[in-house]
């Protein structure tokens, strides 16, 4: 008998990608949950939910009376429902707060009278966002890392503190309820179709636009880029693997670079001819992030295949052709 899994947030970047990754390479019977205020629903996810039956639930799961639209017994849960993005964070941190709370804790409290086999909750390395700078551990960084942030009333971190209730809520309860949960926390996950709200789409925007001098913010901080094709095979096998039951997993890349070489490529990939200027970067904002990933490969088999600059390329190319052909910039 095929699997039932039901991707909650599946609409969204991360989501579709890993309902077509499942469709296309698994027998498994799909639901994807969503309230498609951020997952658009395009051509793309109309195209891949006709061809491989994916039953679409649309609902408001901040509701918990949404979950009652749902089956009560999965064989794996993805929860990737959340409201990401440091814009986001920076202008409505208290929708941040109550969105991805109440989403959290509407699913811990469906999934205590539902019968689930395992649920994997994404996660991010946003949840030690302020521990390499305050505390000085070595980069690359092992999961083991203690979770911080410096200033409890920035803006910017209300999404990695949603984020530690999350990791903290499914371990716990799984624990308590007997159900099984896996953390993965994602390292910049970036590729086609990501919406404009992330740093390599909002560059392609800038560049079109002719700004000049570019600015560099932040040019001499690093970070490791993962493409969704890479994040999207380490989520399923910290799903699918034995033995990973109250495991937490980084996936990402080891390939760090800083964002003035990231920008620098951008620009030739974008025929850009003029002058980079350096400038500040966002308030919050850490020096320097890149996950050891020696646990995923290890325990999951995970290697990442796509190199940065082949993923930038691939990225920009996607985005480059979306906007040519008329469509409009959306989150």
């Amino acid at each position: 008998m095929s699997k039932k899994v039901l991707l909650l947030g599946g609409a969204g970047f991360i989501g579709f990608n890993i309902a077509k990754y499942l469709s296309e390479n698994r027998d498994y019977k799909i639901t994807i949950a969503d309230n498609f205020a951020r997952g658009k629903e395009d051509a793309l996810f109309t195209e891949l939910v006709n061809k491989h039956k994916i039953k679409v639930v649309a609902g408001d799961y901040t509701d918990p009376g949404a979950f009652e639209q749902l089956d009560n017994d999965y064989h794996q849960v993805y929860m990737l429902a959340s409201v990401v993005g440091v814009d986001n964070a920076n202008s409505i941190p208290h929708e941040i707060i109550r969105i991805n709370t109440a989403l959290i804790y509407n699913t811990l409290e469906w999934i205590r009278g539902s019968k689930i086999g395992k649920v994997l909750f994404t996660s991010t390395s946003e949840c030690y966002a302020g521990t390499i700078d305050a505390f000085g551990y070595k980069v690359p960084t092992a999961e083991e890392v203690p979770l911080c942030i410096e200033d409890i009333s920035h803006p910017r971190f209300t999404y990695a503190v949603t984020k530690m209730l999350g990791e903290s809520g499914f371990l716990n309860y799984s624990r308590i309820l007997g159900f099984e949960a896996t953390i993965v926390r994602y390292h910049n996950v970036y590729g086609p179709r990501m919406g404009f709200k992330h740093v390599i789409p909002h560059l392609v925007v800038r560049f079109r636009k002719g700004e000049q001098p570019f600015k560099v913010y932040g040019h001499d901080q690093t970070r490791a880029f993962c493409y969704i094709t890479d994040a999207v095979r380490g989520t399923v096998l910290a799903m699918e693997q034995p033995n990973t039951n109250g495991q937490i997993y980084h996936i990402g890349t080891q390939e760090e670079i800083s964002i003035g070489e990231l920008i620098k490529y951008a620009g030739e990939l974008m025929k850009f001819d003029g002058l980079y200027e350096d400038a500040p970067t966002y308030p919050g904002s850490v020096s320097r992030r890149c996950p050891d990933i020696t646990k995923a490969r290890t325990q999951l088999g995970f290697e990442p295949e796509v190199g940065w600059k082949e993923g930038l390329d691939k990225t920009i190319s996607w985005y480059n052709s979306y906007l040519e052909e008329g469509n409009k910039v959306y989150e």
